[in-house]
């Protein structure tokens, strides 16, 4: 960066003259003043030493090269975002202002942010595909596929080396043995290995003989992991028509196939316990979901019978004209809140047993489901059974005088006189013609 302090620059006043001499601090502040305003934001490559961290975050250091010494300072807020261990001796890349720290009469750089050597170029490319892939859209959440719930098969493409492909089987098979594990060995590292991870994702896809891919490798620095961060590893996983899971590196490690991926695990290892889970885990749940739907039907049954016997007893059955004159419109609500509840309570059940066939095919509860349905239909037809409506269907009638009261007995002062016969449908005028006891 070239700039110059020339003589138009230079004020006539103070300074000009010994009378009007600067003070040390007004030409200091000048001088900051000028690289500040000249200077500005740089990017700075050098060597750490005589590193200090005190109490307060604030680190302080000198970037060096064979040459030349540059004193450095990073406030405790730009600090905390370093996501490496700083010491003597490590290659950074550096980006800050110049500035002066006028106490001590000397130019530093205030450091805003911090890169190990070697890695800037390659981060600069994470970066920038990971611009150009969000502006495409491969990173929408919508595009996120949910994995197989319960997958037969499982594919992974990995080294043949090494404890990934060790560690991921063993934790497969001691959680759910029954799931198979197809493998296409490539190489995770070093020229042409991007091209043959793509290669082995497409494969799985042409064969469609997997549910799910595992895509994965150990841990590594960024550019043991690189191969993961290519374009073509994520096209190809953009491209997978099957659901996959990007399991690269560590837990704090995080590739361009982590964003692309539709689920990324920390480890490979996590990536066998997410599409795994304990058998027993399933075989308790369904024991769980059948008790409590026991339960429910028998407290349902409990509470309409205790409430059928209470209406027996109540006013209803002694005294049926005003039964069937002012209780029938309830009788009917009640009986269809009833049919209601019980139709309700049915579907319910049969949606969790229809979720829990899916997850678990050897379980098969339809032949519960199918006894507590008729029993509930036996009770729904002993209940409309009891019902006055009923009652009057099977046959029985209702004997009223001219006056509109119940005839309980023959009499014989009855002879003569007209009785309406009500029936279950309509009713009869009639005339009485003989009276008999029996």
């Amino acid at each position: 960066m070239d700039f110059s302090l020339t003589a138009d620059d230079t004020p006539a006043s103070p300074g000009s003259t010994a009378e009007s001499a600067y003070t040390v601090a007004d030409l200091t502040g000048y001088i900051r003043e000028i690289l500040e305003e000249n200077v500005g934001e740089v990017w700075v490559t050098g060597e750490i030493s005589n590193f200090r961290n005190p109490g307060s975050g604030h680190l302080y250091f000198t970037l060096k090269d064979p040459t030349a010494t540059l004193s450095a300072v990073m406030f405790r807020g730009d600090a905390s975002r370093v996501g490496f261990a700083l010491k003597d001796g490590l290659a950074v890349l550096a980006r800050g202002r110049i500035t002066v720290y006028e106490a001590r009469g000397q130019y530093q750089i205030q450091v805003l942010q911090l890169r190990p050597r070697g890695q800037g170029s390659l981060q600069e490319q994470f970066e920038a595909l990971k611009r150009k892939l969000a502006a495409e859209g491969l990173f929408e959440s919508d595009r996120k596929r949910a994995l197989p719930f319960f997958p037969e098969t499982i594919g992974i493409v990995t080294s043949l080396q090494g404890a990934v492909l060790q560690d991921f089987t063993k934790i497969l098979k001691r959680r759910a043995p029954g799931i198979r594990i197809l493998v296409h060995g490539v190489r995770v590292q070093g020229d042409g290995a991007a091209a043959e991870i793509a290669e082995a994702i497409a494969a799985f896809n042409r064969e469609q003989n997997v549910e799910v891919i595992v895509v994965a490798r150990g841990g590594g620095s960024l550019e043991d992991l690189w191969q993961f961060n290519t374009e073509t590893v994520a096209r190809a996983i953009a491209a997978s028509e099957l659901p996959t899971i990007s399991a690269v590196g560590h837990e704090t490690d995080f590739t361009i196939a982590d964003f692309v991926a539709d689920l990324r695990a920390p480890t490979p290892s996590a990536a066998a316990e997410l599409i795994s889970r304990e058998w027993q885990e399933w075989r308790d749940e369904i024991a769980a979901l059948r008790q409590r739907m026991d339960r429910a039907v028998q407290g349902m049954l409990r509470e309409r019978r205790a409430r059928w016997e209470q209406l027996r007893q109540s006013y209803v059955f002694r005294e049926p004209r005003r039964v069937i004159e002012q209780m029938q419109q309830r009788v009917d609500d009640l009986t269809d809140l009833l049919r209601s509840n019980l139709r309700r309570n049915v579907e319910d059940r049969r949606h969790q047993l229809d979720k829990v066939l899916l997850r678990w095919s050897a379980v098969d509860p339809r032949q519960t489901i199918t006894h507590r349905k008729e029993q509930l239909t036996q009770w729904e037809a002993r209940l409309r059974a009891l019902g006055p409506t009923a009652t009057l269907q099977r046959g029985y009638a209702l004997v009223l005088d001219e006056k509109g009261k119940i005839i309980r007995e023959a009499n014989a002062k009855l002879v003569g006189k007209s009785a309406v016969v009500r029936l279950a449908k309509g009713e009869l005028s009639v005339k009485i013609e003989r009276s008999e006891k029996t």
